[in-house]
């Protein structure tokens, strides 16, 4: 019996290879499966008016060049605008089979005004286009990043101008350890949001340089004024390596880092206030608007909206360590491993804006507790050290002065008694040196006067640095 070659099944092609801007060199489509992997229309069309805007001003260079006449240069820029219309409208006929925004675009500019919106590319990469796209966007995010962060200070600052005068107890190893005051507490986080906000801002100062222009790599082979292009796009000067400049995602990583750290502060921020709440502490009551309830337990009442803020520093730090992970074994120049670093990016300013909506009035809603606050201020002998200090300036040396407070303490803690509650008699027993004036160092409140020097908690210091903090809130 003759055997029967199987017809072999043609292989599944997508989009025709005339349609890709790559597609001269191709034969046959991309298998569809290939396709939908590749493409990254899904997540970088948020780019688009950065898109638009940076081929704008590419228009405009090529004609100043002459590479394009000045009718081309403005039959290209109505087509863009036009383009731009439709996409501010919701009416662009997005096509995911086109890879990502920046076909999509010059695709439908070619459609608007015919071959002529093919002379756009000349001298252009995608590779130069994304990372123009990305710093445009950046500089973008990273302003109302900074707003955001600005407005949640504010609101901090407000709180504390409240409470300078209301002592907390302030603890180390959630241990009570000192009397503080809770505007003290309060602007500490003021003063790491207020680097935050440093952070961001030397984070777009260093993305201030133009990418456009460095090509695929090497470098575009027109003669484009990039140093006009730079100005005309914001950018205070070119990049001076175009090899850098297309494999490049310091500026990404920088915020991502700067998102990870300012998570870490408003977690932490976030656990002072989810522990404050529990009825062990009862020191604050959050507003019914920022809480949520129990679908079992009716007398519940969760801090939702702080432990969200909490548990999305997770996000923000997975975001950074993916793109660090992902750039960390790429030769140069452009790799499509770098189409990665979009989604963590994005996610990171979703996150990070998401959490800088809702912190600034969840903060102003609160109700502080003061009256527990000052009743624990001064348990738990926290104004032991400040006996200690008492003995220093009567002439003892700190580490005796700590050694025979310890004792004071242990037998307090035998008897039953505090320190407020020990007798000038009872204190001798420890040292002679102890006389009338010693009870008065062991109160809360001077305790807090004490510590009076910059940064200090003294009530009068925190009113110094509230000054301070209004003054850095209100620079650029």
């Amino acid at each position: 019996m003759k055997s029967r070659a199987r017809k072999r099944k043609p292989a599944r092609t997508g989009v025709a290879p005339s349609e890709k801007l790559w597609g001269g060199r191709f034969s046959r489509g991309a298998d569809p499966a290939a396709e939908r992997f590749t493409g990254s229309l899904a997540f970088d069309r948020r780019l688009w008016p950065h898109d638009v805007r940076g081929s704008v001003a590419w228009a405009k260079a090529l004609a100043k060049a002459g590479l394009l006449s000045a009718s081309e240069r403005d039959t290209i820029v109505k087509g863009l605008e036009a383009v731009q219309e439709e996409l501010a409208a919701g009416t662009f006929p997005f096509r995911a089979e086109l890879e990502d925004i920046h076909t999509n675009v010059e695709r439908r500019l070619q459609e608007l005004v015919g071959d002529v919106g093919g002379k756009l590319h000349t001298g252009r990469s995608r590779n130069d286009q994304i990372a123009l796209d990305e710093r445009l966007y950046l500089r973008e995010v990273i302003a109302r990043v900074r707003a955001g962060l600005r407005r949640a200070q504010e609101t901090l600052v407000a709180r504390a101008a409240e409470t300078v005068d209301a002592p907390l107890p302030g603890y180390t190893h959630l241990q009570r350890a000192q009397p503080i005051v809770l505007g003290h507490h309060l602007l500490a986080y003021v003063f790491m949001l207020q680097r935050d906000r440093e952070r961001f801002g030397d984070c777009g100062s260093r993305a201030d340089t133009l990418t456009l222009g460095a090509a695929a790599l090497a470098g575009t082979a027109f003669p484009v004024d990039l140093e006009a292009l730079a100005k005309d796009l914001g950018f205070s000067a070119v990049s001076p390596n175009s090899l850098d400049a297309v494999s490049d995602r310091d500026a990404l990583l920088e915020f991502l880092a700067g998102a990870a750290i300012t998570g870490m502060h408003l977690s932490r921020l976030a656990a002072d206030l989810t522990l404050w709440a529990t009825a062990e502490f009862g020191f604050v009551e959050f507003s019914d608007a920022f809480a949520t309830g129990s679908s079992i337990m009716p007398q519940k009442k969760n801090p939702d909206v702080a432990e969200l803020i909490r548990g999305k520093s997770g996000r923000l730090y997975g975001n950074l360590m993916a793109v660090l992970t992902t750039m960390k074994g790429l030769p140069l120049a452009y790799n499509s491993d770098m189409q990665e670093d979009k989604e963590p990016f994005f996610d990171s300013v979703d996150t990070l804006e998401a959490i800088l909506a809702v912190l600034p009035p969840m903060l102003a809603s609160l109700a502080f507790r003061t009256d527990r606050m000052r009743r624990a201020a001064g348990e738990n002998f926290a104004t032991a050290t400040d006996l200690a200090d008492y003995l220093v300036r009567k002439g003892v040396p700190f580490r005796q002065a700590h050694a025979l407070v310890g004792r004071i303490v242990r037998f307090c803690e035998a008897e039953g008694k505090s320190l407020e509650g020990l007798g000038l008699v009872e204190l001798r027993r420890f040292s002679p040196l102890f006389d009338d004036d010693a009870k008065d160092a062991l109160t809360v409140e001077a305790s807090l006067r004490a510590r009076a020097l910059t940064g200090g908690t003294a009530p009068e210091a925190v009113r110094r640095s509230l000054a301070l903090a209004r003054t850095l809130i209100a620079r650029a």
